[in-house]
C-alpha cells in the first residue's frame, strides 16, 4: 500500500534557481529492504508527490550515513583492471556502529576517493552496494573541484576557522562559481539518497559542513523525513559568518534538519545567535532541550563532543610492534622528560606558536635545559596553498633555531618527525609521554588528548610486554591544552592555555612536568572515566536517540512546502488547521441570526509592515457594512491606544473599540469610554518607570511606550542578544519589585509589558459576550480573526465559550489566525488582503439579506457595490 505522509498542494517551490547537473547514471531499482523493488528514480518529481513510500510493506528502518567520503579504500589491481574496496577501519563512519546491536542495518552514501569512469559507475555502484551496502555519489572531476577544493576547502573551511578572506594570500575571495558547484554537489548527493531511502522508516544523518544544504533537497522532496545533522568543525560567531554572502541558504538548510548537533555549547551558542540575528528567530529550552521553533517544527539542538574507538586503539596497544617501540623510545629518552605532539600540517594547529613557546621554556626554566624533549610529528597535510608552505617553512626554521641554541652532542630539545607515522609507532608515543600538548588556535574537536589518555592507561597484554607486574600500578598522564578547541570543556582536568600567549605555555607545561605522581594520577583517573564511557558508539547511540525524539511527532500534523530554491522549508500545523473557506463562513452568517465579530488592527485589517497606520477607505467601508446589519456585534479589539483608534474608527458609527487590550472599552461612537481602573490603581507606574529607564539607557536601541494601561519596554532595535538577556533581567527586575502590586509583568515578541491584572484581549472579548447574554441576544455566531500572540487569548477565550453554561445554545466559532503559523485558533487567512476579501463578502451577505428597498438605498453607495461585485466573484 503506497502512503503519503502529506498532500504537498502549495508547491510553491523550484529548482530552477541553480542549474544543477544530475546524476551520471542512476541506481536502476535499487533494494532498499528484502524483496522489496523502489521505483524511484532520480528526483522522482515535484512535491506533489511527497513522502511517498519506497516500499511496500516488510520495511524496517536503517540508518542512513551521508558524508563527503565512503568509509572505503579503493585501488585498482595491477593484473586485473579491476578496483578493489575494503572498509576503512580508522573512519568514525564505520566506529559510530559499535554503539548499535550488530544487526543494526547502516547505509553509506558518499563520494570515492578515486576516478571512476562513467563506463565503469553502474557496476560499482553495484558492487558497493551489494558488498558493503555503500551508495556511491560520483562528482563530474569540474564540480568536484570547485566544489570541495574550491568552496569547501578554500572557503568555507577558513571562515568556520575565524580566517576572513581581507587579502588574496589570506582564504579565497567568495566566487559564485564554487557555490553553485556546492550547490550542485549536493544535488548529486540528494539523488543517491532518493535511490534507497524509505523515507516513513529510515533515519538519515549528515555529517560535517561539506553537505549543508542536502537537507533543504531531501526536505523538499519528502516532507517527513528523519533528519539529522552533525557539525565537525567549529561554527563562527556571527560576527564572522555574517560576512558569507551565502549565510541564510546554509542557516535554512540546517534548519531543514530535525536535530542538529555540535561538538561544544559554543558552537551551538553561535549557531542559534546567527539564526537569531539573521533570521529573526527564537529558541528556548524545553526540558533540558534546546529548540528552535522554524515554521511550526522544532528544530532541536545537541551539544555532544564526539569520543574515540577504545577498542581499536587497545588492540593495537597488544601489538607485539608497539611494545618494542615503547621500549626503543624508553631507551632513547632514558632520565628525560618526553613532551609529545602530534598535529596536521595546517595553519589552525598552532605548531609554530607551540615551539615558540618551547623556546621560552627553555629560556625561562634553565633547569629544563638537557632534561626535557619535544617530539613533534607532523602529520601529511589535508590541503595545499601557500599559507601551508609557510607553516611549514617556519616550523622547520623554528625547530632548528631552538636545537643550535639549546642543544647538545647527543641531544636535541625538538625533534620533528614529518613523514607518515605508523599507527602502532604513534601509540607507542602516546604510551610513553610524559605530557602532551596540543596547542591549535582553532579546532573543531581533536582526539589526540583522548588517544593519549587511553593510551596512558595502558592494557594487561601491553603491561606483560613491557615487563610492569602488577595493573595496580599507578596510572599518570598530563595534558596541556588549547582553551579553543572542541574537547578543552571536557577535559576538566587538563591545563588549558591561550596558545597566542606563549609565556603561560611556557608556564603550563613547566607545571604540569614538576606536578606531583599523586595529582597526575587523579586527573588522569578523572578524564578516563569520562573518555572510556563517552566513546564514539555512545555519541553516535546518543545522537540517533535524540534524533528519534525528534522526529516522534512528524506524523502528528499536516504539512505544506512553501519557498523557493534555497528557501524551501515546510510549515507543519496542527491537522485541523485550514484556510477559512469564504463560501462555508458566509453559509453560516446567512443562517445565524445573532453575531460577534472580533478584529485584532494591526496586521489584521493594516499590513504590519505599513508605514502608514491609518485605515484605508476599504477598510472604514467594510467595517461600516457590518457595523450597519443590526445583527452583528463588531469589535475592534487592539493593543493601540483609545485615542487614535478613536479618532480613525470614527467614520463608524456603530463598531465597538478596546483599546489597549481591553482597558478601555466603547460600544459605539455615541458611547463614553469605559474603564474598570482607576487612576489611583496606576500607582505602579511609579515604581515600573524608573526601573524601565535605567535598562533603557543601558541598551541601545531600547524604548519604552507609555499607555494609559501599561507601560512597555520595546527591545527589537537593540543588539538581539543584548537586548534578550536585558529583557530577562528587566522581567526578573520587575518581578521582584512589584511582587506585592496587582499587576502582571510579561515578556513579549521585543518586549516587557507591564499592566493590570485581569487586562487582556481574551478578558475583554469574554466581557462583550457576556454583556450580549445580559442583554438577550446570546450570539449564535462568534468570528474572531488576529495576527500575534496577543491574539492567541482571543481565540481561547472564544473557544471556551462553548462550554460555557451562561449560553443558551452553542454558537459558531470561527477563530481566524493571519498567516500560516502555529496557533490556537482552527482558521488561517494568508494575509491582510483575505481579511478584507473574507469581510467584503460578510458585508455583501448582510447587503443581499435587506429588504428591498434598503438594498436600492444601499446600492447608492459605491463601496457597498464594490463589496457585493466583490463577494458575487467569490462564490
Amino acid at each position: 500500500m503506497v502512503s503519503r505522509s502529506c498532500a504537498n498542494f502549495l508547491d510553491l517551490s523550484s529548482w530552477d534557481l541553480l542549474d544543477f547537473p544530475q546524476t551520471q547514471r542512476p541506481l536502476p531499482r535499487v533494494m532498499t529492504v528484502p524483496g522489496i523493488v523502489s521505483e524511484l528514480e532520480g528526483d522522482g518529481g515535484g512535491g506533489s508527490s511527497s513522502d511517498v513510500n519506497s516500499s511496500t510493506g516488510g520495511s524496517h528502518e536503517r540508518k542512513i550515513i551521508v558524508a563527503n567520503m565512503l568509509p572505503l579504500q579503493t585501488k585498482r589491481d595491477a593484473e586485473t583492471g579491476q578496483w578493489c574496496f575494503t572498509w576503512d577501519e580508522d573512519s568514525l563512519l564505520i566506529q559510530l556502529r559499535d554503539g548499535f546491536p550488530p544487526d543494526t542495518e547502516f547505509v553509506y552514501i558518499g563520494s570515492l576517493n578515486a576516478d571512476i569512469s562513467p563506463g565503469e559507475q553502474e557496476a560499482v555502484s553495484q558492487k558497493l552496494l551489494s558488498e558493503f551496502n555503500c551508495v556511491p555519489a560520483f562528482l563530474p572531476k569540474d564540480i568536484q573541484e570547485k566544489y570541495y577544493r574550491g568552496f569547501c576547502k578554500h572557503h568555507l573551511w577558513p571562515l568556520f576557522h575565524y580566517m576572513l578572506p581581507m587579502f588574496p594570500d589570506h582564504g579565497d575571495r567568495f566566487d559564485r562559481r564554487l557555490w553553485q558547484a556546492y550547490v550542485s554537489a549536493n544535488k548529486i548527493f540528494s539523488d543517491r539518497v532518493m535511490e534507497v531511502i524509505n523515507p516513513e522508516d529510515d533515519y538519515v544523518w549528515i555529517q560535517d559542513y561539506h553537505l549543508m544544504v542536502l537537507p533543504t533537497f531531501l526536505r523538499k522532496r519528502f516532507n517527513r523525513i528523519k533528519l539529522g545533522f552533525f557539525l565537525h568543525s567549529p561554527f563562527p560567531s556571527s560576527e564572522i559568518y555574517r560576512t558569507l554572502p551565502v549565510r541564510d541558504d546554509l542557516l535554512r538548510g540546517l534548519l531543514n534538519c530535525d536535530l542538529i548537533g555540535f561538538h561544544t555549547f559554543d558552537y551551538a551558542r553561535h549557531f542559534l545567535s546567527c539564526c537569531s540575528r539573521m533570521l529573526g528567530l527564537d529558541y528556548e529550552s524545553k526540558r533540558g532541550h534546546i529548540g528552535l521553533d522554524y515554521f511550526g517544527r522544532t528544530v532541536f539542538i545537541k551539544i555532544l563532543p564526539i569520543g574515540i574507538h577504545i577498542g581499536r586503539l587497545e588492540s593495537v596497544l597488544n601489538l607485539p610492534s608497539t611494545a618494542g617501540k615503547m621500549k626503543e623510545i624508553q631507551e632513547q629518552f632514558k632520565g628525560k622528560k618526553l613532551i609529545l605532539g602530534i598535529d596536521d600540517m595546517d595553519i589552525f594547529k598552532g605548531i609554530s606558536l607551540k615551539l615558540i613557546a618551547m623556546e621560552h621554556l627553555f629560556e625561562t626554566y634553565r633547569h629544563v635545559r638537557g632534561k626535557v624533549v619535544l617530539v613533534q610529528i607532523v602529520n601529511p597535510a589535508r590541503a595545499s596553498g601557500k599559507d601551508v608552505e609557510e607553516a611549514k617553512k617556519e616550523i622547520y626554521v623554528t625547530a632548528k633555531r631552538i636545537n643550535e641554541r639549546y642543544g647538545s652532542p647527543g641531544y636535541h630539545p625538538v625533534i620533528l618527525i614529518d613523514r607518515l607515522v605508523p599507527r602502532y609507532e604513534k601509540t607507542a608515543y602516546y604510551a610513553m609521554a610524559d605530557c602532551c600538548l596540543v596547542n591549535a588556535v582553532r579546532d573543531g574537536m581533536n582526539l589526540v588528548p583522548y588517544k593519549y589518555i587511553i593510551c596512558r592507561q595502558g592494557t594487561p597484554g601491553l603491561d606483560k610486554a613491557m615487563g610492569v607486574t602488577s595493573r595496580d600500578s599507578p596510572r599518570t598522564s598530563m595534558l596541556v591544552v588549547s582553551e579553543f578547541i572542541g574537547c578543552s570543556p571536557s577535559l576538566s582536568g587538563a591545563i588549558r592555555v591561550n596558545p597566542w600567549d606563549v609565556d603561560a605555555v611556557a608556564e603550563a607545561v613547566n607545571l604540569a612536568l614538576k606536578m606531583s605522581e599523586a595529582e597526575k594520577r587523579l586527573r588522569h583517573e578523572k578524564h578516563y572515566h569520562y573518555v572510556s564511557t563517552h566513546d564514539v558508539g555512545y555519541w553516535a547511540k546518543s545522537f540517533l536517540q535524540d534524533l528519534e525524539r525528534a522526529s516522534q511527532d512528524h506524523y502528528n500534523k499536516r504539512c505544506w512546502g512553501i519557498g523557493f530554491g534555497l528557501s524551501f522549508r515546510v510549515l507543519s500545523l496542527s491537522p485541523s488547521f485550514r484556510k477559512l473557506s469564504i463560501d462555508h463562513i458566509v453559509s453560516t452568517y446567512r443562517r445565524t441570526e445573532r453575531r460577534a465579530i472580533f478584529l485584532d488592527y494591526d496586521g489584521t485589517l493594516v499590513p504590519e509592515s505599513s508605514l502608514v497606520k491609518t485605515p484605508t477607505a476599504e477598510v472604514l467601508s467594510v467595517l461600516k457594512s457590518l457595523c450597519d446589519d443590526p445583527k452583528n456585534t463588531v469589535f475592534i479589539v487592539s493593543g493601540r491606544g483609545w485615542e487614535s483608534l478613536g479618532d480613525w474608527l470614527s467614520p463608524c458609527e456603530n463598531l465597538g473599540i478596546a483599546a489597549e487590550h481591553g482597558y478601555f472599552i466603547r460600544w459605539s461612537s455615541k458611547k463614553e469610554w469605559e474603564s474598570c481602573y482607576s487612576s489611583a490603581e496606576a500607582e505602579w507606574k511609579t515604581i515600573v518607570e524608573p526601573v524601565m529607564r535605567s535598562y533603557m539607557d543601558a541598551t541601545d536601541g531600547s524604548t519604552i511606550e507609555f499607555k494609559e494601561s501599561a507601560l512597555v519596554w520595546h527591545h527589537q532595535d537593540a543588539d538581539p542578544d543584548f537586548g534578550s538577556c536585558q529583557a530577562k533581567e528587566l522581567l526578573d527586575h520587575l518581578e521582584s519589585v512589584l511582587a506585592n502590586e496587582p499587576v502582571v509583568v510579561k515578556r513579549g515578541q521585543h518586549i516587557v509589558e507591564v499592566k493590570p491584572q485581569g487586562v487582556s484581549k481574551g478578558l475583554a472579548v469574554e466581557k462583550v459576550i457576556h454583556r450580549m447574554v445580559e442583554n438577550g441576544i446570546s450570539p449564535d455566531m462568534v468570528m474572531c480573526i488576529g495576527d500575534d500572540r496577543s491574539d492567541e487569548d482571543m481565540f481561547e477565550s472564544i473557544l471556551n465559550t462553548v462550554t460555557n453554561p451562561d449560553l443558551p445554545m452553542r454558537p459558531e466559532i470561527f477563530a481566524c489566525t493571519v498567516g500560516r503559523k502555529p496557533s490556537k485558533a482552527k482558521y488561517f487567512l494568508d494575509d491582510v488582503s483575505d481579511v478584507l476579501k473574507l469581510l467584503e463578502g460578510l458585508g455583501a451577505a448582510s447587503s443581499s439579506s435587506k429588504p428591498e428597498y434598503e438594498q436600492t438605498s444601499a446600492s447608492s453607495s459605491s463601496s457597498s457595490s464594490h463589496a457585493h461585485v466583490a463577494f458575487e466573484s467569490i462564490i
